[in-house]
């Protein structure tokens, strides 16, 4: 079996593609499955009430945001799109070098209030948790 590389993409990498990365990372045993996050814009720094949320997971988040590059792209073999607010189009291309584009229109924060995030987290948590059962196949 080859290696997986998994790529979370959501708007600004600063929410959901980094809370989806920690979750996933911490989730994850497979050794053979590997994953990173950036965003189609690259986002202001992560704010304080994201890194608490990830305290309360048990997750580490960069504390960086990152933006999508060629290195990425060619780097990840499936991109999850973590979103509601990125276009499918950007990831057009990965059909042609058979990479997988999975979507989960997960909405973003209107708020930054730790309550709306958890209420997402826990989304992000039960979609990668069918992730990880449906890569065991």
């Amino acid at each position: 079996m080859k290696k997986t590389k998994i790529l979370f993409v959501c708007k600004y990498n600063r929410f959901r593609s980094v809370i989806a990365e920690g979750i996933f990372n911490k989730l994850n045993k497979n050794k053979l499955l590997v994953a990173k996050s950036a965003g189609a814009i690259k986002g202001n720094p992560i704010g304080e009430n994201v890194k608490k949320l990830a305290n309360s997971f048990q997750i580490n988040v960069k504390s960086k945001p990152s933006g999508l590059s060629s290195k990425l792209m060619v780097w990840q073999n499936l991109t999850i799109i973590v979103a509601d607010d990125v276009p499918p189009a950007l990831f057009n291309k990965n059909k042609k070098y058979e990479k997988r584009v999975i979507i989960w229109k997960i909405p973003d924060v209107q708020d930054d209030k730790i309550k709306s995030m958890k209420k997402i987290s826990h989304l992000i948590k039960i979609k990668i948790e069918k992730l990880l059962l449906d890569l065991k196949k």
